[in-house]
């Protein structure tokens, strides 16, 4: 028996959360986006999911992001969507933004991992089912394969877009060389590549090192940001010690204990007290600080409660910093160690 009222979205969801155009495309993006990457597991609870996504499309979140892996165990967030959809939100399946993505191992043997056409296409093939769906509004592949022809993968991702699968392609973890090359290839086939995902905060720079983000400006491709609070540093969690029910105590897999040296944990409270001064979280002012360049058409936020996307939500009311600020924050990241 189904103890949850019937859901209605809120009326006025679309009045406050910007949407920003994917590059060139027509596609516009929620400034912030919902990432299924953690706590959409077989081991989590359906109801703070459902709450969460409730929560979510009620700011006017509509875009959730999904990748065949995402888990524990693989395809569990995948199955969980559909769960979702069935429950809430079915009816508006036209308002939202979905996406999966394919590159990392997802089963045994040499076809379920990389980049090769195989692969991606069993794959979504695979998504769509757990999914429930007849089609993403976007397919990335998931890394860069050193092995497999770039070719070969652009060309899987057509014959994605063209069989209805997919409306658009992505790519995600691509650095500026290969981001390059991609959309020559995606302009040569007439492929609709429109978005790489990357890792980008204040802590991690790395897209500024390796050319992504001037490849992607220059050509006309949108950025989507993921884990734009540094696994949880970027907010007050730390602040007094590892709490229990953390990222860190929970799941070691990709923060450690080591991470919390004391140059970050100065840099994490000299940036929560210029996030008091601007009036928001250390949370809010990190996804603003993303946003404000102009580069980045979407954060996709991570959450393990309505309470944290409610909080996330707020960082859209500010997105504006003085000259002064975005240069302590620079100076502040540079001391804490930043990638």
């Amino acid at each position: 028996m189904d103890l949850y009222p019937a859901y209605i979205p809120s009326p006025d969801r679309y009045e406050t959360m910007p949407y920003h155009h994917v590059g060139r495309s027509g596609l516009k993006f929620p400034a912030l986006s919902l990432g299924f990457w953690h706590n959409f597991g077989s081991r989590d609870s359906f109801d703070n999911m459902r709450a969460m996504c409730r929560t979510a499309f009620d700011l006017g979140i509509t875009q959730f992001d999904l990748a065949n892996n995402y888990g524990p165990v693989y395809g569990a967030a995948e199955e969980s969507l559909k769960r979702l959809m069935d429950k809430d939100f079915a009816p508006y399946r036209d308002e939202l933004v979905i996406t999966t993505k394919a590159g990392y191992d997802m089963w045994p043997g040499p076809y379920g991992n990389w980049g090769s056409r195989k692969y991606l296409i069993a794959s979504l093939d695979q998504s769509l089912s757990r999914m429930g769906l007849d089609y993403v509004d976007i397919f990335y592949h998931h890394r860069m394969d050193p092995e497999t022809p770039l070719e070969e993968t652009m060309e899987a991702l057509l014959q994605i877009v063209r069989s209805g699968k997919a409306l658009y392609a992505g790519i995600s973890n691509y650095d500026g060389p290969h981001t390059v090359k991609a959309l020559e290839i995606a302009r040569e086939i007439r492929l609709p590549l429109i978005v790489n995902q990357r890792r980008y905060s204040i802590f991690d720079r790395t897209i500024d090192r390796d050319g992504a983000r001037q490849a992607c400006r220059n050509m006309g491709m949108g950025i989507i940001a993921f884990s734009p609070l540094a696994q949880g540093l970027l907010t007050d969690r730390y602040l007094r010690g590892i709490p229990a029910d953390s990222r860190i105590a929970r799941d070691g897999r990709f923060l450690h204990a080591s991470d919390l040296t004391e140059e970050k944990m100065a840099g994490i409270r000299a940036l929560n007290d210029l996030a008091a001064e601007r009036g928001q979280s250390l949370a809010q002012m990190a996804l603003a600080w993303i946003l404000q360049s102009g580069d980045v058409c979407s954060v996709l936020i991570g959450a393990s409660s309505p309470a944290q996307i409610r909080d996330s939500a707020g960082a859209v009311r500010n997105l504006t910093f003085t000259e002064e600020e975005l240069a302590r924050i620079d100076e502040i990241s540079l001391s804490a160690g930043r990638k």
